[in-house]
This record gives structure tokens, C-alpha cells and sequence, in this order.
């Protein structure tokens, strides 16, 4: 999964920062809307709106939009009513692929989704073909000079951590859904920066992309998937190395 993380780290720096940050926003509020009507909009008592919410303000989204969003979702302001519909299937070389929507016509999503496969050489498959691939995870992400492995293992792993993996120039930390936040609160209490954290889904086995082509053959259909107004998330389980991925993005 690190290819994976790494190429989206670098296509966010290179693209348009306001465009980015507008779609952004529109995907977070989706996720805070749906968050709030499947579990309340009480940020303490839902675990996933709070963790939608401090995406948001990670992303400094405005306070305003972050509470409109909630209201939306809990009735007290008229919106669209999205749900959420996932999809799966493959990019070439047999890349699992698994896409998050939330939308309001399923139909027309579902459609545009398999257009997405299959102009890029990719395809759509059928439910449960590769998500038993794929395990939810509480992800934390750190540059090294900020922390020592030694110091951020006794932070992390006391608070619920379930691993910590050296992904070069950073620390990845895993934990289970539920211990996301307290293991963020524990490094926060220990003065560690962190660089990102999010609830994703990571692969438990990776296909590595060593030819430039076949990378830039995969990647062409993550952008496209990620391009669609009704993809909240893409996850995919390809590893590029840093210098084919040096290459592919020059």
C-alpha cells in the first residue's frame, strides 16, 4: 500500500491546490451528511462522524460547512439524501480495486463506475470479488524526523496500535477502526506531530509494479475512478517503487 499512499501524496502536490481543495470539501461534507443521519449528530457519541469531522478540520474546512453538513444530515436543513454504494474490481495486472461512492442515483453512478473500469483497461466485478482483500484500519502517518521508532512505539502501541511499519522517509501506524483516535490523542498528549490520519482499507497482500508502464496503466484507472464526483475513496493494492514512481510522475 505504500506505492499507493505515495502516489497520492505526490499527485496532490502537483495538482491545482483550490480545485483539489473544493472537492475536497465536497467529499467530506458527503461523508459528514451520512455519518450524521446513520448515527446521530452528537460528534462524541458517533466514533465515525467524529472521525469524518477531524478529517474536515485537518483539511481546514470551514467550521461553517462542517456544521451545515451535520444539519444536513440530521434533518434540520433540506439536502440531497446520498447513500453509500461501494463497487470492485480490477485494474490491469490484476490490481484489486475497491471504490467507496456515496450518491444519490445508483443507477447512474453505477454506470459511470463501469465506464471508469473500461476505458482504462480495467473491470468491474462482482460484489465480494476482491473486498475479502482488503481489512478497514486506523492509519496514522509521521515523518521520521519527527518521532524515534523507540518513542513512537511506546506512544502508539500503549494507546491500541497494532503495528508500526518503516516506509522510509516515514512511520506508518496501524490500529484497529475503534482505536483510531485514541492512539492520535496519545501521540498529540506526547507532543509527536503527525503528518495524516484516516480510517482506510489496506490490503493484506500487495502487486508489485516494477515497469513504468504497467504502473502508469494502473494509475490511469484510479485517476479516473477518483475524477468522479461520487467517489469518496479509491483503494487499490499496487506497490510502486520510488524511483518507477519517480518516472511515472515526471
Amino acid at each position: 500500500m505504500s506505492g499507493h499512499s505515495k502516489w497520492h501524496s505526490i499527485k496532490h502536490a502537483k495538482g491545482a491546490a483550490d480545485a483539489a481543495r473544493g472537492k475536497a470539501f465536497a467529499r467530506l461534507a458527503r461523508q459528514i451528511e451520512v455519518a450524521a443521519r446513520q448515527g446521530g449528530g452528537d460528534i462524541e457519541g458517533n466514533p465515525t462522524l467524529r472521525t469524518m469531522v477531524q478529517k474536515a478540520r485537518d483539511a481546514s474546512m470551514p467550521k461553517d460547512n462542517i456544521e451545515r453538513a451535520i444539519k444536513r444530515g440530521i434533518g434540520e436543513l433540506d439536502g440531497v439524501t446520498y447513500e453509500q454504494v461501494n463497487y470492485e474490481g480490477y485494474a490491469p495486472h490484476g490490481v484489486a480495486v475497491y471504490v467507496e461512492t456515496l450518491t444519490d442515483n445508483r443507477n447512474r453512478t453505477g454506470s459511470e463506475v463501469k465506464n471508469a473500469f473500461s476505458r482504462n483497461g480495467g473491470s468491474l466485478a462482482e460484489p465480494g470479488a476482491v473486498s475479502w482483500q482488503f481489512a478497514r484500519k486506523g492509519v496514522i502517518m509521521l515523518d521520521k524526523s519527527a518521532v524515534s521508532e523507540d518513542d513512537l512505539m511506546l506512544a502508539a502501541l500503549e494507546a491500541g496500535a497494532e503495528d508500526i511499519e518503516d516506509q522510509g522517509d516515514t512511520w506508518q501506524v496501524t490500529t484497529p477502526p475503534t482505536d483510531l483516535h485514541a492512539v492520535r490523542d496519545a501521540l498529540e498528549s506526547g507532543g509527536i506531530a503527525f503528518t495524516s490520519t484516516d480510517l482506510t482499507m489496506l490490503p493484506s497482500q500487495t502487486v508489485p509494479l516494477t515497469d513504468p508502464a504497467a504502473a502508469k496503466s494502473v494509475l490511469r484507472v484510479i485517476d479516473a475512478l477518483e475524477e468522479h464526483d461520487d467517489v469518496q475513496n479509491v483503494y487499490a493494492n499496487f506497490d510502486i517503487p520510488d524511483d518507477v514512481l519517480a518516472t511515472v510522475v515526471a
